[in-house]
C-alpha cells in the first residue's frame, strides 16, 4: 500500500495555488518580522530615546506586541467574510493592508523630528500590520488545504507555512546586509528605512500572483450546498463566528493550546535572542542576525519534510515531537549561546527552529481539518490568532523582563517549558484528523460528523471523492 505522503505529481493548478500562497505569506511575514527585528535593534533609539537601553527595548517590544493584539480582530473580520465571500478576495486585501502599512513605516519621521507623535504613528501602523496578518494566515493555508487530495495535504499545506521562515530569512538577510555595509550612524540615520520601503515592490509581485489563482473548489461546493439548504429552510444561516462557538468550541481550544509552545518558542528563538546576545553577552548584533539567517534557511527546508511526515504518522505525533522537543531544548539552547561561539549559537538556533517546524508544519492541515467548510476560515483564524495574544505577543517582553529581573536565562527556559507542557496537553486532548474529508460537513453543514473518512482516490477531485469514499485496504 502506498504511503499517505506518496501520490501522483501535483497538477499545475495546485502548484500555482501553493506558489501564490507561499509568496504572499512570505511577503506578509517579511513585513511582520522586519518590525520585530527593527524593534530589537533600532526602534529603542529612534522612537524611545529618553529611556535607558533595556527599558527602551521593552517599549519597542510593546509596540511589537500591539500588532498581535490586532490579529484576533483581523481573524474575526477576515474569517467572517472569508467564510461568506471566499478565500481569494480576502487574501488580496490582507496583502494590500500589510504592504501599505510596512511601506508607511519606512517613511515615518522619528522621535528626534516630531517628538512623542512618532511612536504613536508607529503604533498605529503596527496595528494595521497585525489586523492584516490576522486574516492572512487562515486564508493562505485554507486555499491550499482545500485543493488537492487528502493523502498529501500535510505536505502541500505546509508550504504556506514556509512563508514564515522565508519572511524571516528575507527580513533578517536585508538587515544583516545593511548592518554589514553601513556604519552605525548611517544605519540609524536612513539605512533602517530601506527594508521597509522595499515592501512596496514585494507587494506588487505578490498581488500579481494572487490575483491569478482560482477560488477553493471545496468552498464553492459548500456555498452551493448552503444555498440549497436555504431554499429548503426559512431559517437564516448562522454567522460563522456563532457557528464556530456552537459546534467547534472544543476545537478552538485545542488550536489555541497547540499554538502556545509553537508561538512562544519561535519568538524567543528568533526575536529575544537579538536582545540576549547584544545586551546580556555584549556580542555584536551581526552575530545574532547571521545565526538567525542561516537557521531560518534550514527551518524553511525542513518544514515540508515535517508536513510529509504528518501525512504518514498523523498530525498529533509530529506535533508532539515538536512541542516536547522544544521544551527540552531550552536549557541546552542558552547553554550553547553562553559559550559566545558563533558555531554554538548557530547550532542552538537551528535545532530550536527545526523542532519548532515539527509543530508549525502540520498545523495548517491540522487546523483546517478541525472545522467545517463554511466556518473553517473563522475557526482556524480564531484558534490561531487569539492564542497569539497570550503567546507570541508578550513572549519577547516576558523573556526580556525575566532577564532583567533575574539576570539569568533559567526563568526564560522555564517559561518556554511551561508553554510546551500546555501544548502537549492540548494535542493529547485532540482527535487525529489526518485523511479527514474536508467536504464532509455533515447534513447541516456544521461539521458535526463521525470519525474521519478515508481519502478520495488518488487523482480524483476532493468533491467527487466525498461522494464515494474509498474503503481502506487491509
Amino acid at each position: 500500500m502506498a504511503s499517505p505522503a506518496a501520490g501522483p505529481p501535483a497538477p499545475a493548478s495546485l502548484k500555482r495555488i501553493v506558489a501564490a500562497s507561499l509568496i504572499g505569506t512570505t511577503i506578509e511575514w517579511y513585513d511582520f518580522f522586519l518590525y520585530g527585528a527593527a524593534a530589537a535593534l533600532v526602534f529603542n533609539e529612534l522612537f524611545f530615546p529618553d529611556s535607558d537601553p533595556l527599558v527602551g527595548t521593552l517599549l519597542a517590544f510593546l509596540t511589537y506586541a500591539i500588532g498581535f493584539a490586532a490579529r484576533p480582530i483581523g481573524a474575526l473580520v477576515f474569517g467572517h467574510y472569508g467564510d461568506r465571500l471566499g478565500r481569494k478576495k480576502l487574501l488580496v486585501l490582507s496583502l494590500l493592508l500589510m504592504g501599505g502599512a510596512t511601506f508607511a513605516i519606512g517613511l515615518l519621521p522619528t522621535h528626534a523630528t516630531i517628538g512623542s507623535v512618532a511612536p504613536l504613528l508607529l503604533t498605529s501602523l503596527r496595528l494595521v500590520q497585525g489586523f492584516a496578518l490576522g486574516g492572512e494566515w487562515g486564508g493562505a493555508v485554507l486555499l491550499v488545504s482545500e485543493h488537492g487530495d487528502a493523502r498529501r495535504r500535510g505536505f502541500w499545506a505546509s508550504w504556506p507555512q514556509t512563508g514564515a521562515p522565508a519572511g524571516q530569512l528575507l527580513a533578517t538577510g536585508v538587515l544583516a546586509a545593511l548592518t554589514a555595509l553601513l556604519s552605525e550612524d548611517a544605519f540609524l540615520a536612513w539605512g533602517w528605512r530601506v527594508p521597509f520601503l522595499l515592501s512596496g515592490l514585494l507587494v506588487l509581485v505578490g498581488l500579481w500572483i494572487r490575483i491569478s489563482v482560482d477560488e477553493s473548489p471545496v468552498f464553492k461546493e459548500a456555498l452551493r450546498q448552503a444555498e440549497e439548504r436555504r431554499g429548503r429552510s426559512a431559517e437564516p444561516e448562522q454567522p460563522p463566528l456563532l457557528a464556530v462557538l456552537r459546534h467547534h468550541w472544543r476545537d478552538v481550544l485545542v488550536a489555541m493550546g497547540a499554538r502556545m509552545a509553537e508561538n512562544i518558542s519561535y519568538y524567543v528563538v528568533t526575536a529575544f535572542i537579538l536582545v540576549y546576545v547584544t545586551d546580556q553577552l555584549d556580542l555584536s548584533r551581526q552575530l545574532a542576525l547571521n545565526a538567525v539567517l542561516i537557521a531560518s534557511a534550514v527551518h524553511f527546508a525542513t518544514i515540508p519534510l515535517w508536513g510529509a511526515l504528518s501525512d504518514r504518522l498523523g498530525r498529533r505525533p509530529v506535533y508532539l515531537i515538536g512541542a516536547a522537543g522544544v521544551g527540552l531544548w531550552m536549557f541546552p539552547f542558552f547553554a550553547l549561546i553562553d559559550t559566545r561561539s558563533f558555531g554554538a549559537v548557530l547550532l542552538a538556533v537551528t535545532v530550536g527552529l527545526v523542532l519548532h517546524g515539527a509543530m508549525y508544519a502540520p498545523q495548517a492541515a491540522f487546523f483546517a481539518e478541525l472545522f467545517a467548510t463554511r466556518m473553517r476560515y473563522s475557526g482556524a483564524s480564531i484558534g490561531a490568532q487569539f492564542s497569539s495574544v497570550a503567546a507570541g505577543a508578550p513572549a519577547p517582553m516576558i523573556a526580556t523582563a525575566l532577564l532583567a529581573d533575574f539576570d539569568s536565562s533559567v526563568p526564560v527556559s522555564l517559561y518556554v517549558m511551561a508553554a510546551a507542557a500546555l501544548t502537549v496537553v492540548a494535542i493529547l486532548c485532540a482527535r487525529e484528523t489526518r485523511m479527514r474529508d474536508l467536504t464532509d460537513d455533515g447534513p447541516d453543514g456544521d461539521g458535526v460528523r463521525g470519525p474521519a473518512e478515508p481519502a478520495a482516490p488518488e487523482g480524483s477531485s476532493a468533491v467527487e471523492g466525498a461522494r464515494e469514499p474509498v474503503q481502506p485496504k487491509g
